[in-house]
């Protein structure tokens, strides 16, 4: 079973193309043959948490990918680093404001994804989809949620699921017209993310590229 997750609108938006990408790849991979849950989060620090942790309960999935928005990227985020720090630039959905909090009390400062994001960026070039590796998921709900995903699979018992985050861009249908902000289809995220799950089923080693950043 796979488990994959997008967010609620957040920040005013009246969409998160996070959500509808997630939709799409779902109907790939069960066009496919997959087993595919999908599960829309709330952007609200704690409670994404929560509800992520009884979906995976309740799926018990192989394979756990989360998505959410990184508006200003123009192309698929492959996080790599989710770092025990929740600090808020704005509120989250419910007026939370963290600052320099920690996503799990006495936690690691920082777990690393265990998709194989150098196979994936690869696969993903070669599809043609805009791609990177990311060294940062930011310290917003997106990186709340990512580190959290990966504390419950360091607790998990083998075969242990394997799970990480993508960033996606705005929705080119969802900027206003002339802006200059960077955008892609959902479509082509959801082809994306689809790309990043068999790439994951089918590579249980990463491959060693150089996909680093000097700042």
């Amino acid at each position: 079973m796979i488990l994959l997750t997008g967010f609620e609108p957040f920040g005013g938006d009246s969409s998160n193309p996070s959500w509808a990408a997630v939709l799409d790849a779902q109907e790939i991979l069960r066009a496919e043959g997959h087993e595919v849950e999908t599960l829309e989060l709330p952007c609200v620090f704690g409670e994404s948490a929560a509800v992520l942790g009884e979906a995976m309960a309740r799926v018990r999935p192989e394979l756990v990918i989360c998505v959410g928005l990184a508006g200003g990227r123009d192309r698929l985020s492959l996080e790599r680093v989710a770092i025990n720090c929740d600090d808020a630039r704005i509120p989250d959905n419910a007026g939370n404001r963290p600052i320099d909090e920690p996503v799990v009390p006495e936690g690691p400062a920082a777990y690393f994804s265990t998709l194989p994001v150098k196979s994936a960026l690869r696969a993903l070039q070669i599809a043609g989809i805009r791609a990177e590796v990311s060294q940062t998921a930011g310290t917003y709900v997106c990186n709340h949620v990512f580190y959290a995903l990966m504390h419950e699979l360091a607790g998990a018992v083998a075969p242990r699921p394997r799970g990480g985050f993508i960033h996606v861009p705005y929705d080119t249908a969802q900027l206003p017209q002339g802006s200059a902000a960077p955008g892609m289809a959902t479509q082509d995220m959801g082809r994306g993310i689809a790309v990043v799950v068999r790439t994951a089923l089918g590579n249980p080693v990463d491959a060693k590229l150089s996909a680093g950043a000097v700042h």
